[in-house]
């Protein structure tokens, strides 16, 4: 008796009626947009924040996007990025047949408020690999003030 190892998903339970064939990958690739709605949309901009005294630096994943489709706007404290998704794939035989050929097009935004004010005219914005990096100094003379409790 030959002893076959097959790979199965957890989240896909269809797979698993033809393990001969690529019947797995067919089904992980239909349900994925339904598992992505499920999870509340299109993939999310995952952002790290760290401060200094005189700026906030952000790094944004926003991995499969040409720079040319990420907008970053800055309205005082409040910073937002928008990416638009634009990925094709395409399938080919060895004849040169497409065999299957997919798109997913999409638009991911992410918006979050600082605690101070940035300046708008100092702050700077880079692009790479698949991370989007934003030096952002803060505006002079707009800290908040805490307020004691009586």
């Amino acid at each position: 008796m030959a002893n076959h190892l097959i790979h199965r998903d957890p989240l896909n339970p269809l797979a698993h009626f033809d393990p001969f064939s690529d019947m797995e990958e067919l089904m992980r690739d239909f349900f994925t947009p339904a598992l992505r709605l499920r999870e509340g949309g299109a993939p999310r901009i995952r952002v790290d924040i760290s401060e200094t005294e005189q700026a906030y630096l952000v790094q944004a994943d926003i991995p499969g996007v040409s720079k040319g489709d990420i907008k970053v706007s800055i309205d005082g404290n409040r910073v937002s990025i928008a990416a638009e998704l634009k990925n094709e794939r395409e399938l080919r035989d060895g004849g040169g047949k497409v065999v299957r050929s997919e798109r997913e097009y999409g638009q991911q935004y992410r918006s979050f408020v600082l605690p101070h004010e940035v300046e708008e005219a100092g702050a700077q914005a880079r692009y790479e690999n698949g991370v989007l990096l934003l030096d952002l100094p803060k505006k002079a003379g707009t800290g908040g003030r805490q307020l004691a409790i009586q």
